[in-house]
């Protein structure tokens, strides 16, 4: 009895071994696709978060008291520079107009008749001085009166269009009032901000990169048609953010984009030399990147890998692994690290071509 115990539990071992062996050999000769890195220079676009403002945007205010007379226009209007917009009720500085005119014509006749006198030696030199003074300090009130009167008369400072009227016919206004606002959007401006890195590589590729065109990706996720250019970047970082503001210049000719709109400024950047590989050959732990690399003995090891940037499918790596570094590019979820796999070798071109990241 014990014997055939003992047989029994010998042929069990020997099948369990069997079966281990088969299973460990077909682990052995479980192949997988590598390839290498892909060195070529490429480019990418990074997106930032842009306000757009009018070239020109002011507030239209009341430089006077009164009552709102007449309103030229309506809300949204394009106007052209000098035209008529509002005009507040005149009849008060009307009336100091023409009095202060009509003080300015008796100064002028004094004055006249004072220098007759003065070349007939009837009256002292100093008494037309005096006339003469009077004839200047008219002539000033005149002006001043003048001046007061067109301020009820509100007119465009330039070409543009106009916001919400904030008050009606009738309304009584104070002196700076703001009535509304006037935006120029022939062309438009596009504030976005940079880190400090990204400064500093801006900068080292603009010595090269005169026109610094930059696109515009509307809120709606469409492009915008015209391309723009960087104008100005500020002195100065935000001490809280740690960003610098980028201001670019974008044409507007069909008044598409309108001040206080959103968007996206689409910078373009080369790259020299890229290291690419494809995303898919790509795992996470702990929100960090890893490839698994086949060594001379063919096995798996898994290497922590730095990414510039994401591109469609590809990543652009910064540190980690070299072009010479065979990485596997399928099985991610099924080997194991120090794991000898058979490696069935493609060229990276052929990788990314089904990708349908090159031509062929």
């Amino acid at each position: 009895m014990n014997k055939l115990v003992l047989l029994i539990s010998f042929c069990a071992l020997s099948l369990l071994s069997s079966c281990t062996s088969q299973e460990k050999e077909k682990k052995e000769t479980a192949q997988y696709t590598v390839t290498n890195p892909v060195v070529k220079d490429t480019t990418y676009s990074k997106e930032y978060i842009a306000q757009i403002q009018s070239i020109q945007n002011v507030e239209l205010r009341a430089q006077e008291k009164g009552y709102l007379e007449n309103l030229y226009i309506d809300e949204g209007s394009n106007v052209k520079s000098g035209q008529l917009l509002f005009s507040i009720m005149p009849n008060l500085f009307q009336a100091d107009f023409l009095k202060a005119k009509a003080e300015a014509k008796i100064a002028a006749l004094e004055v006249q008749n004072t220098k007759t006198l003065a070349d007939k030696n009837i009256v002292s030199k100093s008494e037309l001085a005096m006339a003469q003074a009077k004839l200047e300090e008219a002539n000033a009130e005149l002006e001043m009166a003048e001046t007061h009167l067109s301020f009820t008369k509100i007119k465009a400072p330039f070409d543009g269009s106009v916001d919400r009227i904030r008050f009606k016919k009738g309304s009584l206004i104070d002196e700076g009032t703001v009535l509304t606002t006037i935006s120029n959007n022939k062309d438009i401006f596009a504030y976005f901000n940079m880190s400090e890195p990204e400064y500093l590589d801006y900068k080292s590729r603009a010595k090269n990169d005169i026109k610094n065109a930059v696109s515009l990706r509307l809120s709606n996720n469409e492009l915008h048609k015209y391309k723009g250019v960087i104008e100005t970047v500020e002195s100065e970082f935000d001490n809280n953010t740690g960003n610098i503001a980028f201001r670019a210049k974008f044409p507007n000719p069909e008044y598409l984009l309108k001040h206080g709109e959103t968007g996206k400024v689409l910078m373009t950047t080369p790259i020299k030399n890229a290291l690419i590989i494809p995303q898919k050959a790509t795992f996470e732990i702990q929100d960090k990147i890893y490839v698994y690399v086949v060594d001379a003995n063919n096995k798996v090891h898994s290497k922590n890998i730095k990414v510039k940037q994401g591109l469609s499918n590809i990543y652009i790596v910064e540190s980690g692994i070299t072009a010479k570094d065979k990485i596997l590019v399928e099985g991610i979820q099924m080997v194991k690290e120090d794991e000898k796999i058979i490696p069935k070798e493609v060229s990276p071109n052929k990788i990314l071509m089904d990708l349908q990241l090159i031509k062929q």
